[in-house]
């Protein structure tokens, strides 16, 4: 059985799919880009739209009742991977102590022209 999870705490859709879904004792969440929930850019800088993805992430957990430390596994893609090293630093602050498993791509581009976009997986 699955689940659709939704809040309007982070931005909607911009397309046919969901925030996340739950299925099987885990939430699959859809990436997110660096984005307010009105869709507005959080800024102009990766450290800005990267700390912006993971409050995106954070808001879709609490909607299933579930925090960062559910997290196991998470993708970043950065249209730049020159920025690796600045998005660890803000990525860091949000994961205490155990972080989850994780693989970073550099990417063309990502929708909206974004710098970069974060989709995780969480366990129940």
């Amino acid at each position: 059985m699955k689940k659709i999870i939704h809040t309007n705490n982070a931005p909607q859709a911009i397309g046919p799919y969901s925030q996340a879904v739950l299925a099987n004792g885990f939430l699959f969440a859809s990436g997110q880009l660096g984005v307010l929930p009105n869709g507005e850019f959080a800024g102009d800088s990766v450290e800005a739209q990267t700390e912006q993805s993971l409050k995106n992430i954070k808001a879709i957990l609490a909607a299933a009742d579930l925090d960062m430390s559910n997290i196991i596994k998470t993708t970043i893609f950065l249209a730049n991977m020159d920025d690796f090293a600045k998005v660890n630093e803000i990525y860091a602050k949000f994961f205490d102590g155990e972080f989850p498993a994780r693989s970073t791509i550099a990417v063309k581009t990502l929708p909206k022209n974004a710098l970069v976009e974060i989709e995780s997986i969480a366990s129940l």
